[in-house]
């Protein structure tokens, strides 16, 4: 990874910010991110704002007051 791109840890359950050592940990319960970088904004992600799970992205057309849009 160059510049300012780095990793961040979330919990799949509740969308909150964990250390790498819980990711490690619990996998399956939790993603991994890559931002910052030189990306521009090419990747776009939906999730959930009462649960902070990803979603589909007709999930987030079907429910914009439930679903916030990410641009990584």
């Amino acid at each position: 990874m160059a510049g300012n791109e780095h990793e961040v840890h979330r919990s799949a359950r509740t969308g909150k910010f964990v250390k790498e050592s819980t990711a490690e940990r619990d996998p399956k319960s939790t993603t991994t991110e890559e931002v910052g970088g030189d990306h521009g904004g090419d990747q776009e992600v939906h999730r959930s704002t009462s649960t902070g799970k990803f979603v589909r992205e007709t999930t987030a057309d079907l429910h914009p007051s439930t679903t916030e849009t990410q641009h990584l």
